[in-house]
């Protein structure tokens, strides 16, 4: 039992160290957008990016907006609280819920096609990978920012910048682990 635990333990640490994948959050806002808008809308995004294969997941709820949605999208690339041009896909997201106050949203971009970005922000990158690694680089460089437009606020009613999600890092793991077999251990010699 000791042994299968350490090696399960020993086994999720790696993974855990090797993983490639980033995620990123942001809390929506009025406040949030450039200039400010006066709304009771809010919001939450988690945008993870997996560099090896290349696909973008985009993950949004929001509720109590005071308009209608009308389109949602990442902007790139600049310094907040700087507006920045559309790098995904324009004039929205696919399939994301337009007409309403309230949803929830989640869909997966690759990377590779031409059909996830925006078609300017490919043209000013010079080509599709190009545009990958700029918006990559504008995600680990906390300059890119998630928006919700509406009918209230054609400009985006709410936003918020992504940035990376804590995670605890490979020696956080390594002292849990090290904890989980202690504890383990204790049990068996107090049975």
């Amino acid at each position: 039992m000791k042994k299968a635990l350490l090696s399960a333990i020993l086994v999720l640490t790696a993974t855990a160290a090797q993983a490639t994948p980033i995620t990123y959050t942001a809390a929506l806002s009025g406040a949030n957008e450039n200039p400010a808008v006066v709304t009771d809308g809010t919001g939450f995004a988690t945008v993870t990016y997996d560099a090896t294969t290349h696909l973008l997941t985009v993950d949004v709820t929001f509720d109590d907006l005071t308009g209608t949605t009308t389109a949602s999208h990442i902007h790139c690339c600049a310094v907040p609280p700087t507006n920045a041009g559309v790098a995904t896909t324009t004039p929205t997201f696919a399939n994301f819920p337009l007409g309403v106050t309230s949803g929830t949203y989640f869909n997966t971009l690759n990377l590779t096609l031409a059909s996830s970005f925006n078609p300017a922000f490919v043209t000013a990158q010079g080509s599709i990978g190009a545009a990958e690694t700029a918006l990559a680089n504008g995600l680990a460089s906390g300059m890119t920012y998630l928006n919700v437009h509406t009918s209230f606020a054609p400009g985006g009613e709410i936003r918020g910048v992504l940035t990376a999600a804590s995670v605890p890092e490979p020696a956080t793991f390594t002292l849990l682990g090290a904890a989980l077999v202690g504890l383990a251990t204790r049990r068996r010699t107090n049975a």
